[in-house]
């Protein structure tokens, strides 16, 4: 089955095993970049097949994207490519006791994504995926000179053993 990735995926019609296809159209991949700060998505697709247990929904897929990202020293254009799997758990929202309680989340909660009705946002929770796979500190192939040029070190000229390495090599009246 096809769906757009802005479409709400209803319960009622979530088939264990059934294979879905979501791809994302240029102004879904515009509002997409947008919200993760991106220059520029160009691509944005997923596959994803369902699986059903009463309310819980389990999404396990592939998303895949071409995209455009600031290199953190130039502020070049970088294009990259993600190609990750997922694993997402929809539930429903658990009720709270008041709206000041915590829910407590351990390592295997980490992919849940609540929801509230009888349908999710599949393309949503994609996207939120897809920012926590794209590279924070993209650099460009110029960044390393530009770091030089502006006297920025490399970790292995800045770290301590650097430091001891310049000793080492000192008489000991020196140091």
């Amino acid at each position: 089955m096809n769906i757009d990735f802005d479409c709400a995926v209803r319960l009622d019609q979530v088939r264990s095993g059934e294979r879905i296809e979501l791809v994302a159209n240029s102004p879904q991949c515009d509002a997409i970049a947008a919200r993760l700060g991106l220059p520029g998505i160009e691509r944005l697709a997923a596959h994803a097949t369902l699986e059903r247990s009463g309310a819980v929904i389990r999404a396990t897929g592939r998303l895949k994207s071409a995209l455009t990202q600031e290199c953190v020293v130039t502020g070049e254009s970088i294009a990259a490519h993600v190609d990750a799997p997922f694993d997402l758990v929809f539930t429903p929202e658990l009720a709270a006791d008041s709206p000041d309680s915590e829910i407590e989340l351990g390592p295997e909660d980490c992919d849940t994504v609540f929801y509230d009705g009888a349908s999710f946002v599949l393309g949503e929770a994609i996207a939120d995926t897809l920012a926590l796979a794209v590279d924070p500190y993209p650099r460009s192939a110029g960044a390393e000179a530009a770091l030089k040029n502006a006297g920025v070190m490399t970790e292995e000229q800045a770290g301590p053993f650097a430091a001891l390495a310049a000793l080492k090599g000192k008489p000991e009246n020196e140091s």
